[in-house]
């Protein structure tokens, strides 16, 4: 089997109507994957699926609106994949929120609550709704995207960063659990991405300058160059590899 191929794979992307959830959609479905394209509003997500099936076929992508925010939402996103493919082979975590920016003094405990239910629990909701049917094949791949944050402290984004630490515990704690049944559960920490999620952090010249500076490939990247790392977990060539976080950031964190 070529290392890359996921021929015949259901994979299932949250967060995928733009930037890196996009990105590693069109990635998985290049490589043979059908991806469900889902994020809050289902006209958000239309025009992703319509880009890949006019590149690779009708019903390579189908549209499944879901909040992260919602339980129910999840399940139902987890469940409707099932009944339509009769599977979910690979999960992408990739939705997230970040609500504010500045030190932690300042954060109201609702917005400390929401970056953590958003961007960890609704992660574990979502591995529980779709980990069951992996189980019972013996085979699966659960990716969740973290963030280079979770490996150090910021003043502007710190409770987001320790929502990001935690999805690296949460990758290993689920590979510990689900490895025996042979499903493998990565985390992908990108750097700072041209993504309208980072924008607050890319679109002032003086932090762009500071970032690129310590950054030994002197830019911050782009949503295409995480895909590649998801397609490798997703595919056979990430079969012996699980409970591990892939840093792809241009080499900032090692500076």
């Amino acid at each position: 089997m070529p290392l890359f191929d996921l021929s015949g794979r259901v994979a299932v992307v949250t967060g995928s109507s733009r930037g890196i959830g996009r990105a590693i959609a069109e990635r998985l479905a290049e490589h043979g994957a059908t991806v469900v394209i889902s994020s809050r509003k289902a006209e958000a997500c239309a025009p992703v699926a319509a880009a890949i099936n006019a590149a690779h076929g009708e019903g390579r992508a189908v549209v499944t609106p879901a909040s992260i925010s919602s339980k129910s939402d999840l399940e139902r996103l987890a469940r409707s994949t099932e009944e339509r493919f009769g599977r979910i082979d690979v999960l992408v975590c990739n939705a997230a929120s970040n609500p504010y920016y500045g030190p932690m003094s300042g954060i109201a405990d609702e917005q400390f609550r929401k970056i953590l239910d958003n961007n960890v629990v609704a992660s574990h909701w979502l591995i529980g709704f779709a980990a069951p049917g992996m189980i019972a094949r013996r085979d699966g791949a659960i990716i969740i995207v973290s963030s280079v944050g979770g490996l150090k402290g910021s003043g502007v984004i710190g409770a987001y960063n320790i929502s990001k630490a935690a999805d690296f515990q949460l990758a290993r704690n689920l590979a510990v659990e689900l490895g025996p049944h042979n499903v493998r559960v990565n985390c992908i920490a990108p750097g700072l991405i041209r993504t309208d999620f980072a924008r607050a952090l890319w679109e002032d010249p003086a932090s762009y300058a500071a970032y690129t500076a310590r950054t030994p490939l002197g830019r911050i990247g782009q949503p295409d160059e995480i895909a590649g790392a998801a397609v490798f977990l997703a595919s056979p060539a990430g079969a012996f590899m699980t409970g591990q976080s892939i840093v792809v950031d241009g080499g900032q964190t090692i500076t």
